[in-house]
């Protein structure tokens, strides 16, 4: 879906947005003008004591705790579940059905459509044209 907007339009919002933008440079000019800082002197660093080491604290060594083994629990064994076999059922025999034989049905023959000879199109001949010659400065 295509937006048609009359040109009048597009001039009014160049036109509103080249204003705000001048202003707002404006502004910020006139802002960077009134602002002034003040010369602030240089501080000085005066030369920092050393400071001194202190010796590496060492940790007193904690013998580590010994975990006492507990036995390991047997479980009694239990039985396999025996499945009962169920006596196999004997089924009767069901004879094959037969099916009828259908005689495969024949289609009319139809009469075979001639179609009508198309003349092949032949290509015009035209006459060779006769191309100028330049003539050449001598």
């Amino acid at each position: 879906m295509a937006y048609h907007h009359s040109p009048s339009f597009f001039l009014l919002l160049v036109i509103t947005l080249s204003l705000t933008s001048s202003y707002a440079i404006q502004a910020e000019a006139r802002h960077l003008l009134e602002v002034t800082m003040p010369k602030l002197p240089k501080p000085e660093l005066s030369h920092l004591p050393e400071i001194p080491t202190l010796p590496k604290h060492e940790f007193p060594e904690i013998p580590k705790p010994e975990i006492p083994t507990l036995p390991k629990p047997e479980f009694p064994k239990l039985p396999k579940p025996e499945v009962p076999t169920l006596p196999k059922p004997v089924l009767p025999e069901i004879s094959k059905l037969e099916l009828p034989i259908f005689p495969k049905p024949e289609l009319p023959k139809l009469p075979k459509l001639e179609m009508p000879a198309i003349p092949k199109p032949e290509l015009p001949t035209l006459p060779k044209p006769e191309i100028p010659q330049v003539p050449h400065k001598p």
